[in-house]
């Protein structure tokens, strides 16, 4: 293709809109016109990020999604929760494509959004045109889009971690117990006392345990393969680890039938096949320091024969397939450009 389309990056300032601008500023196809920060609007962005110095020479401008529909062909939100709802409704009747990286598009029952978000949505029906921005289980709904609500990070490994089963109605739904770390970025950008350098350091937490605002979310995906929503319960725990990125998720279950390893893994080469993002380990077992900095998510199934428990483990980096790279990703099918683009240059190391 030739030409570039103009993208417009909301909610810039933070973790993610800050991955987002670097994945952007590097994109072939991408050319960034307009990044806004209400905390840091007036400022440069290589102010604020001096690694971005010489890369981009934008200034952070306050959120006015009617403006933004005028200087940009594509808009991404990386806005907090429930910040996106008006925004994501002036982009949509532009006709403009947008990927949303907050919760406010993810959930189509309004009622748990609302439950789950405490807020009230005053767009419920664009909520039956999202769709949910996982492109190894909605590429082509993704492609016909112009709303796409990019996942939580931490249902992003879970969703790709058990997919497999519950589509081929293998898992015990009611036995699915999920066990999550994330570095301190998933917490986002804004300063709090538990991510101080002195309380996180060291330590190990889990939190919001039974109560994540990202459970409806996996308890919808992994409904949504079996055909029949609201049958899947699951028990999920996230801690918070002394890293800066990445996250493990272990997830615990058991089958409908008797099943040896080796054919559960060869049900996920098959299921993941010609998945350009998608890493199935054996010998090895998933981290996150091999994926940082990457859109991959690392997938391992193991099995606990003596207590009857298929064990998988996924790894992904929160900020890139967990958010910013999964959004480009969805975008990109969006606008037709093929699916890897600028998403293909390997991580860092260690």
């Amino acid at each position: 293709m030739s030409g570039k389309f103009r993208i417009a990056i909301a909610g810039a300032s933070g973790y993610a809109g800050a991955e987002l601008v670097r994945l952007a500023a590097a994109h072939p196809y991408f050319t960034i016109t307009a990044v806004t920060s209400e905390k840091s609007a007036g400022q440069s962005v290589s102010s604020v990020f001096p690694s971005f110095k010489g890369i981009i020479d934008h200034q952070f401008e306050a959120l006015a999604p009617e403006t933004l529909t005028e200087r940009a062909d594509a808009i991404f939100l990386a806005l907090p929760h429930t910040k996106s709802q008006d925004p994501v409704a002036v982009c949509i009747k532009a006709g403009k494509p947008v990927v949303d990286l907050s919760a406010d598009y993810r959930l189509k029952d309004v009622g748990i959004y609302e439950k789950w978000y405490h807020t009230p949505h005053g767009h419920p029906h664009l909520l039956q045109d999202a769709v949910y921005g996982l492109p190894e289980l909605h590429r082509t709904a993704i492609s016909k889009s112009k709303l796409v609500a990019s996942p939580g990070c931490y249902p992003t490994a879970a969703v790709l971690q058990l997919a497999p089963l519950f589509a081929k109605r293998l898992a015990q739904p009611e036995t699915i117990v999920i066990d999550a770390k994330s570095g301190v970025s998933g917490a986002g950008r804004s300063p709090a006392l538990a991510y101080h350098f002195p309380e996180a350091h060291e330590s190990l937490e889990p939190y919001k345990i039974g109560q994540h605002r990202h459970i409806p979310e996996i308890e919808q995906e992994l409904s949504g393969l079996t055909d029949n929503v609201g049958s899947v319960t699951v028990t999920f725990t996230p801690h918070l680890v002394p890293m800066n990125r990445g996250i493990l998720s272990t997830a615990y279950c058991k089958l409908t039938q008797a099943m040896q390893l080796s054919d559960l893994r060869d049900l996920y080469r098959e299921f993941y096949t010609g998945e350009r993002f998608i890493r199935l380990y054996e010998d090895l077992v998933p981290n996150p320091r091999y994926i940082k900095g990457t859109n991959y998510c690392d997938i391992g199934v193991y099995m606990d024969s003596r207590a009857g428990w298929v064990v998988t483990v996924a790894a992904v980096d929160n900020l890139v397939k967990g958010a910013a790279g999964q959004a480009i990703q969805a975008m990109n099918l969006m606008l037709g450009i093929p699916e890897d683009t600028g998403l293909t240059a390997p991580g860092s190391y260690p």
